[in-house]
């Protein structure tokens, strides 16, 4: 395992979002997908279908989304090293 190339720490700013979509794309559409028509032949094929389109939808949007919940949030936490405030 030691061998295997690493990443620049910059590029996590891409490779979080798009395995977190990833999973996260994946589950939800394999979820709903099986309330819809339950264990069906060729659920593989139907589930496949829909996560890589559910996928090429959350990707992007995450992207777009991400920092702008990032700084939203940042306006209501606390850094360590920022004085306490009433």
């Amino acid at each position: 395992m030691n061998n295997l190339p690493k990443f620049h720490p910059k590029h996590l700013t891409w490779l979080m979002p798009l395995i977190l979509s990833g999973i996260m794309s994946g589950a939800i559409s394999c979820f709903n997908i099986y309330l819809k028509v339950g264990a069906v032949e060729g659920f593989l094929g139907i589930w496949l279908h829909a996560w890589s389109l559910s996928w090429m939808m959350a990707f992007p949007l995450i992207l777009l989304v991400l920092p702008l919940v990032r700084n939203t949030l940042m306006k209501f936490v606390r850094l360590p090293n920022e004085p306490n405030s009433k």
